[in-house]
């Protein structure tokens, strides 16, 4: 039971909430003309360097560039993008019938034990599993006994973008971080320096994962026309580990942010909110340890647990609703995947990072109003502690911004 508006620790004076709501509205619009200007100059560098790619090796498709909307590229912070790149020549996918162990290294060397199973997040991926394959995927560089590694994958994808980078003569705008298996590149924008995650994605259309029994039994959001038209874009597997590729459900998540409002709710204004306190009050940074990501699928389970448009009415108590799940996730370390139960989104996070965001929310929970008074703005001179002189009530288009309602961004929001 969430504690009533009107109490000491679940409450905003009326005259509080209005004036946090038109301070998040200034800085929510700052941030989407900052992030639309560097995603703009991410996009023309990713097309170049993954056409590029491409023309060195077939099985990795190019992005191209988008005045509309880029799937590809996913906004985690304003510091960090996740940009997603398919690959070519796997088609007509199946599930694995039988469970084998793995005794091999990324060198290919016998080991005396198996390499240890899938977590929920991740699995093996045999050449077998696709009904039309491309030759060069049996190939050693990416594969052994069959298997496609994305730990290989990876070795050979980090050297085409290293070649890249060389011959599209980027080496003074981007360069290859050096840190993990994963690839990552460091790109300087007119907004500032932002970290780019580059992942092969094997693309998986038109199959749902039998490893997400999703939606839940009884679940009242979202409808099952919507579930069912959600689960009909699929899933995709990104190579980020040694030897097991992670599922992935950007495009279903995509779908569900799209249709949040439907009803007339503000849960997208909540989630927009949410993200802007997090990024500037409660986890700032150049790498947080909660990323856009973290709190889509918390504003998920939010939505389940409060499915109807009655519950998502007043601004106030849902921004509470979605702090509350929040700081209970990260107090406790644990944040279920949307769509897959047995994966832990928090399970990697630095403990002692996540225990400064729990303190910092509920200080914010203890108190409420007083967190207007912490957004800093750059906008100058109407400015009072932290806070623009508006009225209370935004303006229709303030509200529309707030709301989503706004040209298509050329990317996706995590």
């Amino acid at each position: 039971m969430e504690p009533p508006l009107g109490t000491q620790q679940g409450a905003m004076q009326p005259l509080v909430v209005d004036n946090f709501e038109a301070c998040l509205l200034d800085k929510v619009d700052q941030r989407r003309r900052c992030v639309s200007q560097m995603v703009e100059e991410v996009q023309k560098v990713i097309y170049h360097l993954t056409t590029e790619i491409s023309n060195q090796d077939i099985r990795f498709q190019a992005i191209p560039y988008s005045l509309i909307y880029n799937g590809n590229i996913t906004v985690l912070s304003p510091s960090q993008f996740l940009v997603t790149v398919p690959v070519r020549g796997l088609s007509g996918y199946r599930e694995a019938r039988e469970q084998r162990w793995r005794y091999y290294t990324l060198q290919g060397a016998r080991l005396t034990c198996p390499q240890r199973s899938p977590e929920g997040l991740q699995q093996w991926l045999e050449v077998q599993q696709f009904m039309k394959n491309l030759w060069q995927w049996h190939k050693a560089d990416v594969s052994i006994e069959g298997d496609i590694v994305p730990g290989k994958v990876l070795q050979v994808f980090r050297k085409l973008v290293e070649n890249a980078i060389e011959t599209c003569h980027l080496s003074g705008k981007v360069s290859v971080l050096t840190t993990g298996i994963t690839v990552h590149v460091a790109m300087e924008t007119s907004e500032g320096q932002v970290e780019i995650e580059l992942a092969p994605e094997v693309e998986i259309p038109t199959v749902w994962s039998k490893r997400a029994p999703w939606p839940r039994c009884l679940s009242r959001w979202p409808s099952s026309d919507r579930a069912k038209c959600v689960k009909s874009f699929g899933f995709s597997l990104l190579a980020r580990w040694h030897y097991h590729w992670q599922l992935s459900f950007l495009q279903a998540e995509r779908v569900l942010l799209e249709h949040l409002d439907e009803d007339g709710g503000c849960r997208r204004w909540c989630f927009q909110a949410l993200r802007q306190m997090k990024e500037d009050v409660w986890c700032p940074g150049r790498r947080p340890v909660i990323t856009s990501h973290h709190l889509q699928t918390v504003l998920f389970w939010t939505c389940e647990k409060y499915p109807h448009a009655k519950d998502w009415r007043v601004f106030s108590k849902g921004l509470l609703r979605l702090a509350r799940k929040l700081h209970k996730c990260v107090r406790q370390r644990f944040l279920k995947h949307f769509f897959v139960r047995s994966g832990n989104l928090l399970q990697h996070a630095a403990s002692a990072e996540l225990d400064a965001v729990a303190q910092k929310l509920a200080l914010f929970l203890k108190d409420p109003g007083s967190s207007c008074g912490l957004l800093t703005f750059r906008s100058g001179s109407n400015s009072v502690d932290g806070c623009r002189q508006v009225p209370g009530s935004c303006s229709g288009e303030q509200r529309r911004v707030a709301k989503g309602v706004m040209p298509t961004s050329s990317t996706s929001e995590a």
